[in-house]
């Protein structure tokens, strides 16, 4: 009897003690995010729901240390949102309400295709195309900064000079071109607005707000210029790759609605589950390569913060039939 008392014992404080760790990686967690909450009720469910994540994400990593996943999921700042929240959030990053606005069009017709070889790995970053992680907050403005990403990266290219350039302009004055700010948009439909308006000012001249305002547009302060854009294949990750090693950062749309999307964290992001159709969120691919056990990867740089994924970044499966989407919808500037 005293036996089954002192194991009982030592199981409740055990449990006890697992009890406080996820209480101190709780507030610690909440503390590196900057979250608060309007209510203890609803700090208890967030609770609830990051506690479930932090489940997912412990059973997952314990794969990936047996080298049974390529990847690894961490605590991010979307960890104490369930999926459908965290789709519901992003869910109108890309303006699918008209699918002809959607559709891409090249207004100029790319250069006669090279057929030197291309190197076996490339990252714009190293070679100065690339400017720092931006966050797009509670707007669905990813397509304004994946639009911006890659024409940063030309006109360093012909200027060499990199500026980071204003997405804010975007989502404030390039309605008339079937984009909707916040609610979404189209990167081929920020280059045909840059066109016609003939300029993009740069980022500290009109600073990213999060939200939709006024157009303040100013001509006289333009650091950016574009002739039009060019639409690469649908689906052909062979002429994703050459245009990346040619040309520059480029313009893609990916499926980003996976739970294990949400909780990122490094390695080669795997997941034959999402889709190769029905994409969601634009990012900037700024080169390609291959980890661990040779498996290839493309190079994404995010508009989430630095606090997700890989300091922002996330490497996505290469030549897997156009997982994510990745080759669906790709675009770049020309200046």
């Amino acid at each position: 009897m005293k036996v089954l008392l002192a194991v009982a014992a030592l199981v409740a404080a055990a449990g006890a003690v697992s009890d406080s760790v996820e209480d101190l990686e709780f507030d610690s967690w909440k503390v590196e995010h900057g979250k608060k909450y309007k209510s203890e009720e609803e700090e208890s469910q967030r609770k609830m729901t990051w506690l479930a994540n932090r489940k997912l994400v412990i059973e997952h990593n314990m794969l990936a240390d047996q080298g049974l996943k390529s990847y690894r999921l961490g605590m991010n700042i979307f960890a104490d949102m369930d999926n459908q929240e965290y789709q519901a959030m992003f869910s109108s990053c890309l303006d699918t309400s008209n699918e002809t606005t959607s559709l891409c069009t090249s207004t100029i017709q790319p250069e006669e295709e090279d057929t030197a070889p291309l190197p076996c790995s490339l990252d714009w970053r190293a070679r100065g195309y690339v400017t720092d992680v931006k966050n797009q907050g509670c707007c669905g403005s990813c397509w304004a900064f994946s639009a911006v990403g890659a024409l940063e990266g030309q006109m360093y290219r012909k200027t060499g000079r990199l500026i980071s350039l204003s997405g804010q302009q975007l989502v404030d004055c390039s309605w008339g071109f079937h984009n909707h700010g916040c609610n979404g948009g189209w990167p081929h439909r920020a280059y045909q607005y840059i066109k016609a308006r003939k300029g993009l000012e740069a980022d500290f001249t009109y600073p990213y707000k999060a939200k939709g305002r006024r157009c303040r547009f100013n001509p006289q302060r333009i650091r950016a210029t574009c002739r039009g854009y060019v639409c690469l294949p649908k689906g052909n990750e062979v002429a994703l790759k050459r245009a990346v090693a040619k040309v520059g950062p480029i313009s893609v749309a990916i499926d980003c609605s996976k739970h294990t999307f949400q909780l990122y964290k490094s390695g080669v992001y795997d997941e034959p589950g999402c889709s190769k159709t029905r994409v969601n969120h634009a990012v900037l691919l700024v080169g390609y390569g291959r980890a661990w056990r040779r498996k290839p990867f493309w190079l994404i740089k995010n508009s989430w913060g630095v606090k997700w994924g890989d300091n922002g970044y996330i490497r996505m499966s290469r030549d897997k039939r156009n997982q994510c989407g990745i080759a669906s919808y790709a675009v770049y500037p020309v200046v």
